[in-house]
């Protein structure tokens, strides 16, 4: 499958890809991931969503990227990763910008779940250049579910006011927790994707998202 028709296609159109891709009919790979048949059935036709576990059973069963199956970026299959030690070299800056203090707050979990970002309570603060956001602050990343991209220790700058589309890495609180994915806006879903393949992504509700704040800058802790 070209990566063109993968980002067009559907969950249920990828699970499908993934499954023939390793030449086992429904029945096999249901068996594998420890569902029924039936229940196979309907996320190949998109009458239902698989939750994060199952989506991670299925690649790993077929051999494909989890975010892959969820999103439709991405490669299908596992690249072999960069060196640890190895990062790509910033591009100098030739231009003059705005330097703007930041408050930065509480830090925020990437990786579990969990009540921790309190955006009310400032810690210290940082100058970066201007994001075009009076609301805009930055945040102190803990956990490491968006390795090797995003660190635990790294500052990450959060934008309120910017619009969060497909693929934005974001601020998400969701019935009163949080946490720092990419996501994935689908319907009445949205599915927030951890960048390291050592964890899960997760499927919540729309209606259960108290806010989704995009973060527009990166500061790598050194």
């Amino acid at each position: 499958m070209s990566l063109r028709g993968a980002m067009k296609s559907t969950i249920g159109e990828r699970i499908r890809a993934a499954r023939e891709s390793k030449e086992v009919d429904q029945a096999t790979l249901a068996e594998k991931i420890g569902v029924v048949t039936r229940t196979l059935q309907r996320w190949e036709k998109g009458e239902q969503i698989p939750d994060g576990i199952s989506i991670t059973k299925i690649a790993k069963s077929t051999n494909v990227m989890p975010t892959w199956l969820l999103t439709g970026q991405g490669g299908m299959y596992p690249t072999p990763k960069r060196p640890d030690n190895a990062f790509p070299l910033a591009s100098a800056m030739r231009r003059k910008v705005k330097l703007v203090d930041l408050p930065l707050v509480s830090a925020v979990p990437a990786g579990k779940v969990t009540t921790m970002f309190h955006p009310d309570y400032v810690d210290s603060y940082v100058t970066v250049d201007d994001v075009k956001d009076p609301q805009a602050f930055a945040l102190k990343v803990r956990g490491n579910s968006m390795a090797p991209r995003i660190e635990d220790g790294d500052i990450v700058v959060v934008s309120p006011q910017q619009e969060v589309h497909n693929g934005d890495i974001c601020v998400v609180r969701v019935d009163d927790e949080d946490t720092l994915k990419r996501v994935k806006l689908e319907g009445s879903y949205i599915h927030l994707v951890p960048l390291n393949p050592d964890f899960e992504p997760v499927t919540v509700k729309k209606k259960d998202v108290n806010f989704l704040w995009k973060v527009v800058k990166l500061i790598k802790e050194l």
